[in-house]
């Protein structure tokens, strides 16, 4: 009995030291990083993109160029970013590099549109907004981002397509359109089409008594998809305010998703969504930041402090 006594002692302490040694261990660090736009010199017209820590900590620079580079979209640990470099001021092309700015090359030959954008097949096969010359602007491609070779899947020449974005099967693209660019009085809607360019739909529907959208100003911004849920994010300016909506893919209109107490723009889900990372801005547009939301707790954590602009978050690995 007493060996028994023993070896159950034994036993505990051993479990007791298992417990505290588990409890000294470090959790998992998070697997993301932030990556971001910034205004570093407004004269020569220098935007650099930034990533740091979900904490905001460990800022760096990793573009380093004078050009106009935005970065609106990763996949896994590579980012793609637009930029005016080797050409003329403002005539983007798509590059890609790694989270730590190493690796950049020219993805493709084809002219990009300011725009966000979206991926499947493992990342290898794009969806953008992109041009050709000053006649075919605002037309949606795929590309082939091993090879740049691009396929155009619209041809309206009057219309306007930007920001589009892949649904979770790749079988649909959803993207912002509006029959004539040109026209000021209509409105930029979201719209649903099949990849080959076939069954299109309106999803969006701006309240028709709302006046406080100027016309430059987004009716549905560029859509984020949240993972898990199936729902498409969109930043709207709607009662003077901008925040963010939420639509499914059939078209059904999930309302507002937040209401901060400034205007919200620009945003991504981490892969998991469990964290919104959002710009966040006063009504003049003179001061951008980036913020993370905790989408559970609803905790919300200013990352960016400085009196740049920083603007449109990316999660990247």
């Amino acid at each position: 009995m007493e060996q028994q006594g023993f070896c159950w002692i034994f036993f505990g302490i051993s479990l007791a030291g298992i417990l505290c040694f588990s409890c000294g261990e470090k959790p998992d660090p998070i697997p993301w990083k932030i990556a971001y736009n910034v205004c570093e010199d407004s004269e020569t017209d220098n935007y650099e993109v930034y990533i740091m820590n979900m904490d905001g900590s460990g800022k760096k620079n990793i573009t380093n160029h004078p050009d106009v580079a935005w970065v609106y979209y990763a996949w896994k640990d590579k980012l793609y970013f637009i930029s005016d470099r080797d050409t003329c001021h403002r005539c983007f092309f798509l590059y890609e590099m790694n989270s730590n700015g190493e690796g950049v090359r020219k993805v493709t030959s084809l002219q990009l549109e300011d725009s966000w954008m979206g991926s499947r097949l493992n990342g290898k096969e794009m969806v953008i907004a992109g041009r050709h010359g000053d006649e075919l602007r605002y037309q949606l491609f795929l590309i082939d981002t091993h090879t740049g070779d691009f396929q155009q899947l619209t041809y309206d020449t009057a219309a306007l397509h930007r920001d589009p974005a892949f649904t979770p099967d790749g079988q649909q693209i959803v993207f912002a359109y509006k029959k004539d660019r040109r026209n000021h009085d209509e409105r930029e809607e979201l719209w649903i089409m099949d990849v080959d360019g076939k069954n299109r739909r309106q999803l969006t529907h701006y309240p028709p008594a709302d006046t406080t959208a100027q016309w430059y100003s987004y009716d549905a911004g560029p859509p984020r998809w949240h993972p898990g849920e199936d729902y498409f994010s969109y930043q709207s300016k709607q009662q003077g305010k901008y925040s963010l909506f939420a639509v499914t893919p059939d078209g059904k209109a999930l309302g507002r998703l937040t209401d901060l107490t400034q205007n919200e723009g620009w945003h991504d889900w981490s892969p998991d969504g469990q964290w919104l990372a959002v710009e966040l801005f006063d009504d003049a547009q003179t001061h951008f930041d980036i913020y993370l939301l905790n989408w559970k707790s609803r905790e919300l954590k200013r990352l960016t402090d400085s009196d740049q602009y920083e603007q449109a978050p990316v999660f990247v690995e």
